[in-house]
């Protein structure tokens, strides 16, 4: 497996995509999804431009943390709240925002922390049941209910598709977040900076560019089909 290869033909392939929208590669943040991917693999990524990772879980991310360097962290899996103490200080941003208690239990730590943590509220557009998320009319109402949160800042929002064979299938559902999130960001409520739009993984990143993502999440483009690894 050539990982350099891999990326760039995922590179192409962005540009391509963004070439039909009209925008700019540097509008996009390409993360590299490591999960179930060893250190040796992940470092080849990183060798090759990819300085934004994004894990799963907590106990892979704190194994690999220390001996992955110069990267910034996203936590883009469920998260647990009596997990958010031991990742507060070590990851660039959640992207798995789902519920309030979640929201509470990041806002202690990172006072504690004496930091203010950068969010995304993942949205369950499709309302499968098999996926965490908000539903879609909830996001305004949770938003609203996170004002005096002042050491979360959220920043977007984030969505996993249906896995489908046509990936044009799933056009739909990143349009109406994209809406959704447009409308966030013409609000201006406090403690919200609608800056991401994280949508698009491997088998559909390149529909989701065409609909207005910019930060797609690719692992097994980059690394290949996923193996257990030890953890």
């Amino acid at each position: 497996m050539d990982i350099e290869h891999n990326i760039m033909a995922i590179r192409q392939k962005i540009e391509k995509a963004l070439e039909v929208a009209n925008r700019k590669p540097e509008e996009i943040t390409l993360i590299g999804v490591t999960k179930n991917v060893d250190a040796e693999d992940i470092k080849s990524a990183v060798a090759s431009g990819i300085l934004q990772l994004g894990e799963n879980r907590v106990q892979e991310l704190l194994k690999k943390y220390d001996d992955i360097n110069n990267v910034k962290w996203h936590l883009i899996g469920s998260l647990q709240r009596n997990k958010v103490k031991y990742i507060i200080d070590k990851v660039t941003m959640i992207q798995s925002l789902d519920n309030l208690p979640l929201a509470w239990e990041i806002n202690k730590y990172a006072s504690i922390m004496q930091l203010t943590m950068p969010v995304l509220i993942q949205v369950n557009v499709a309302n499968e049941a098999t996926k965490s998320g908000i539903p879609y009319e909830e996001v305004i109402p949770f938003i609203e209910s996170s004002f005096n949160l002042n050491n979360i800042r959220i920043m977007g929002l984030m969505m996993i598709a249906p896995l489908v064979d046509d990936p044009e299938q799933v056009r739909p559902y990143f349009r109406i977040l994209k809406q959704l999130f447009d409308e966030l960001k013409s609000n201006n409520y406090p403690h919200v900076d609608m800056q991401y739009l994280s949508m698009g993984m491997t088998n559909d990143f390149e529909v989701a560019l065409t609909e207005g993502s910019n930060m797609i999440r690719i692992g097994t483009g980059i690394f290949g089909k996923r193996r257990k690894v030890e953890i």
